[in-house]
């Protein structure tokens, strides 16, 4: 093997290897998404695909396939809005100043 053929077969392996580590980061850490504050939990309820069993799989007779699903059998899940990770609830506070003089 040339020079060149070999330098080619170390690029490729470099490249596998990078692939290989984010991949094993990403399977222990999946992104936040914007507004989270840095957590990132998967959703318990797709268990972080993003995606639940559509109504028309569940309650069939073994026919899938409504406009939801698209034929799939899956569909967005309701709870994360699809992104697999958990929704940061919104809570409104309401304050009230005090009158009392100290």
């Amino acid at each position: 093997m040339g020079p060149v053929v070999l330098s080619q077969l170390a690029t490729g392996l470099s490249v596998l290897a990078g692939a290989a580590m984010v991949k094993s980061v990403m399977d222990q850490k999946p992104m936040s998404g914007p507004g989270l504050g840095g957590s990132s939990q998967r959703c318990p309820t797709c268990n972080g695909t993003g995606l639940v069993a559509c109504l028309c799989s569940r309650w069939s007779d073994g026919d899938v396939g409504c406009g939801t699903c698209a034929g799939s059998g899956r569909m967005g899940c309701s709870s994360c809005g699809g992104s697999g990770t958990g929704r940061p609830i919104r809570v409104r506070l309401s304050v009230q100043r005090s009158n009392r003089v100290s």
